[in-house]
């Protein structure tokens, strides 16, 4: 299963890297289109995540490149391993490289980021990581545009990633695929999507989209408690454009929830009916809401599938500006287990902010609160012998200073807080703090058309 995950990325990468692309606005973040005959897609049902990235400039057809090297320390290096947390100063090497394409009908950024980390106490814990990325939009027809997005992390420590304790989010109906973040731990993410939208007419918008997620522990003993999980999810959605600010629709989503314990496979099916709407201040301002009727079926061992309705909703806010951005989201979703043992009912909020401070000189904060619990509690008790409801608070604080076109200095802080008391990875030591310094240097170039 972990071959195809590693293949379909690469195909992806090799066959869509040579196709001729198109402009757009590239700031990966759902905003309002200028042009009243094109509608945008609602946050809500957007495949795209809110941009975390400053000011509005673009740069079409350009190859960059760079190396960042940085010391960080770790006080919880084995995490659940030990009995008292184990500190541990750590080296890393990460050289990227990123290809940005533009024509009259596509559009592809692909990224592709490998690492390197020593650690200086904990040698056994050495790791090489495998970072792609990629976002490909094709406009079919001058009113059928298909995105195709794709993800791959092949890490030891999501806790040492660039952007932090977590990805950009974006304000939709989809829940996050790790909700357990073990300090250290091998292990491969992957997620992807595609969406094609249609606007039929003048106010009217049609699309569908499927997505899905891995998670993967390449060493369970270093996860206790922790199992793999995997999500497909199938959507459509209608949007009505009231006025040039104003957007309502509807939208139907399936998801297809999987957990891989160690005794079997335990299973979730949803189907969620909501409604939205979408108010745009300005392009690049916007809030949002969304809520329906949940329905969701559990199968627990071979006993008989257990049934349950709830409520789904979410509000997000999204403003892109050239010297601050800020994001915000609040969602009560049913999401993969993301380490636990079954699917989670989520009530999570998460703010970006980025600003900034001087001309060389930026800042940002990151942070995240979830609360998970189990669908079906009880009978997965039973199972486990325990419940493993809890919660994970994470923040994150960086600090940006560039020295002309080619270097920048980095300082990072990061705490993560998890309570989940019957998963050993994280229950004796469920407090970690992270300090790093990275220094950085990248380049770019145009290429031809």
């Amino acid at each position: 299963m972990i071959r195809m995950t590693t293949s379909r990325t690469l195909f992806i990468a090799v066959v869509l890297g040579s196709v001729p692309l198109w402009p757009q606005n590239d700031t990966g973040a759902p905003v309002a289109a200028i042009d009243d005959s094109v509608m945008s897609v609602p946050p809500p049902v957007s495949s795209e995540s809110y941009s975390t990235d400053l000011g509005s400039e673009t740069r079409a057809n350009y190859l960059q490149g760079g190396l960042t090297f940085t010391s960080t320390y770790n006080d919880n290096t084995l995490g659940g391993l030990s009995a008292h947390p184990v500190g541990d100063e750590s080296y890393s090497v990460a050289p990227f490289i990123s290809l940005d394409k533009t024509t009259s009908r596509f559009h592809s950024v692909l990224t592709f980021a490998p690492g390197f980390t020593f650690y200086q106490h904990t040698r056994s814990r050495n790791e090489t990581d495998n970072n792609f990325d990629a976002n490909i939009s094709y406009r079919i027809s001058p009113h059928v545009t298909l995105t195709l997005l794709d993800s791959f992390h092949r890490t030891s420590n999501l806790l040492n990633q660039a952007n932090g304790l977590g990805a950009p989010f974006a304000g939709s109906g989809q829940g996050s695929a790790i909700t357990v973040l073990p300090p250290l731990a091998d292990q491969l993410n992957n997620a992807g999507s595609a969406q094609l939208v249609y606007q039929f007419g003048q106010n009217e918008m049609i699309g569908v989209s499927g997505a899905f997620t891995n998670l993967h522990y390449e060493h369970p003993e270093q996860v206790p408690g922790l199992y793999d999980s995997s999500s497909q999810a199938g959507s459509v959605f209608y949007s009505h454009r009231l006025s040039r600010r104003h957007y309502i629709g509807s939208n139907y989503q399936y998801q297809r929830l999987l957990t891989y314990p160690t005794a079997t496979h335990l299973l979730t099916q949803t189907h969620a009916l909501t409604g939205f709407y979408t108010f745009y201040l300005t392009p690049h301002f916007s809030i949002s809401a969304f809520g329906g009727p949940l329905h969701s079926e559990t199968q627990v061992l071979q006993g008989a599938a257990i049934q349950a309705w709830s409520p789904t909703a979410g509000a997000s806010l999204g403003w892109l500006g050239q010297s601050t951005n800020v994001a915000l989201t609040y969602s009560r979703l049913v999401s993969p287990g993301g380490g636990l043992i079954g699917a989670v009912r989520q009530d999570s909020v998460a703010i970006t902010l980025q600003r900034k401070l001087a001309r060389t000189l930026s800042a940002g904060l990151q942070s995240s609160y979830s609360n998970n619990r189990l669908l079906d509690s009880f009978a997965l008790a039973s199972f486990t012998g325990a419940s493993t409801n809890g919660h994970t608070f994470s923040a994150t604080a960086s600090l940006q200073r560039q020295w002309g076109e080619h270097f920048g200095l980095g300082l990072r802080y990061s705490r993560l807080h998890q309570i989940y008391g019957n998963i050993a990875a994280v229950s004796s030591t469920p407090d970690t703090d992270i300090g790093a310094v990275s220094i950085s240097y990248q380049f770019g170039r145009a290429i031809g058309r």
